[in-house]
């Protein structure tokens, strides 16, 4: 079967992007494809149609491929947490914790596994579009690879090299990269792309013509700066910075601590497209603004670890002055944890065993345990639709007397409401996906909502992303390059 590699001169080059644009563009084309990742790194993540979790980026790209996200999109999945450890997630489920000492032992491993669902993906489509990670350029890590050139060679997929040229440099990353990496590796490099090019793609002419003589590649394109992309959830913590400094003042302040190791983080994509919101992302150092009308304290993967954080930061009394002035809070799934009264974590699971005093601003105590709740779910809350997925590991408990926030369809319910009605606490991402509770959560905020589900943005944005690529990328030779392959090397 047919399959095509992409991977990066560097992290933040447009992989995840410009995978899921192809996907679009080859499913536009009448053709069955779906994505795959190797290994991610990545907190930003969804639940599966088998139950499991895959990261973000192929949730969307999943989208894009109009198919329902499978844990074979993405096999190793690895969550940082605190003390430089991460949560190793394979084939959807959790199979432990990896150290930074033993990392690179670990992993080796787990190539068999990727093989797995890459072998099933290619017997149930046309085109199977795979995302690397980081770069082959950081030779330093090839010992081991499975992300990069390590699955390329032993899935004998040839490979596409991206290069950015927003970020300046492009023709010394992409020649270099040649220029670093194995002999074999480079080998199955059949051409690169050029991404993020503003302006008059005739004067990049030259130095396209340059790449191609010296790194003896095949250039596929140059693909402009496509302002589409920006409704696209990211899954990278990096664009959390480039926010802060592109945010506007518009008629309402929302605000969101970016904790230590935030999750899901892509939660909160649908209140920037809203006209009426000025959604700004508080690095540290930075208090909370005074003037915001809703703080939204967001997902984390080590939660004890990101509360002592956010207390070291000051924002814990910068959250009490905003409640006093009648400011509105809202907590999902780990910072919904943190407004409770306490959190015990018995089992050790983030760190030594002990229990931590929450911000207290709802009456709720959670435990965490090692079982990971992973489900789709849909309910009623502030009297409107909503659906979306829970991932944690814990269980919170309401005191007695404690309103629910939502109702699911099932009869359970999750979250809690304070008795003033201006805090509340859910386990459910992608709530504010849906536009009829987007648009009660901001009518109480005074501001009228658009209304839309921000699923049908993004899969505008897709096709527009897709017609780009159409537009200024060769997608009938990438096409023939993954039905060509190169059969397997190593």
């Amino acid at each position: 079967m047919a399959a095509l590699m992409l991977q990066g001169t560097g992290s933040d080059v447009g992989k995840s992007v410009l995978v899921a644009g192809l996907c679009r563009a080859f499913v536009n084309r009448g053709l069955s494809v779906r994505p795959f990742k190797p290994q991610n790194m990545s907190n930003n993540a969804a639940v599966t149609i088998d139950g499991g979790e895959i990261g973000r980026a192929q949730a969307l790209q999943a989208v894009a491929c109009r198919v329902p996200p499978h844990s074979d999109f993405n096999p190793v999945l690895l969550k940082p947490q605190a003390d430089r450890t991460s949560q190793l997630i394979v084939h959807g489920r959790v199979r432990g914790t990896l150290g930074a000492a033993n990392f690179r032992e670990a992993r080796r491993p787990l190539l068999d596994e990727v093989m797995q669902s890459f072998r099933r993906l290619e017997r149930s489509c046309d085109i199977v579009l795979v995302e690397g990670a980081g770069s082959p350029a950081e030779i330093n890590l090839r010992a081991g690879d499975i992300a990069n050139m390590g699955f390329a060679r032993a899935a004998g997929v040839p490979v596409l090299l991206i290069g950015d040229i927003d970020r300046g440099g492009v023709i010394a990353a992409i020649v270099g990269t040649r220029t670093v990496i194995d002999p074999e590796d480079a080998a199955m490099i059949r051409g690169f792309i050029i991404n993020k090019f503003r302006g008059d793609p005739a004067l990049f002419e030259d130095g396209y013509r340059q790449i191609e003589t010296l790194s003896g590649w095949k250039g596929h394109g140059v693909l402009p700066w496509v302002s589409a992309v920006a409704r696209l959830p990211s899954e990278d913590a990096v664009v959390l910075e480039k926010d802060v400094a592109v945010a506007e003042r518009k008629r309402i302040l929302i605000a969101c601590p970016i904790i230590p190791r935030i999750a899901n983080f892509d939660d909160l994509d649908p209140l920037k497209a809203e006209a009426g919101v000025e959604l700004v992302m508080v690095t540290a150092g930075r208090p909370l603004p005074a003037e915001a009308a809703l703080i939204v304290l967001p997902g984390s993967k080590a939660t004890i670890a990101d509360l002592a954080a956010f207390r070291a930061e000051g924002w814990d009394i910068d959250l009490r002055a905003h409640v006093r002035r009648g400011g509105q809070v809202l907590g999902l799934c780990g910072g919904y944890q943190m407004l409770g009264r306490s959190i015990e974590d018995p089992d050790g699971i983030e760190g030594p065993a002990g229990r931590v005093e929450g911000l207290g601003l709802l009456d709720v105590e959670t435990c965490l345990a090692p079982h990971k709740m992973l489900r789709e779910v849909s309910g009623t809350a502030l009297g409107a639709r909503l659906s979306g997925y829970e991932m944690h590991m814990g269980v919170t408990q309401r005191s007695v007397g404690v309103a629910p926030f939502v109702r699911f369809d099932d009869g359970g319910e999750d979250g809690a409401i304070d008795p003033t009605g201006r805090i509340i606490g859910s386990y459910v991402h992608g709530l504010l996906a849906e536009g009829g509770f987007r648009a009660a959560l901001l009518d109480r905020l005074g501001v009228a909502s658009d209304g839309l589900d921000h699923g049908r943005r993004v899969d505008a944005a897709l096709d527009e992303l897709a017609a780009a690529i159409e537009a200024h990328l060769d997608v009938s030779a990438m096409i023939d390059l993954a039905r060509a392959g190169r059969g397997r090397v190593a």
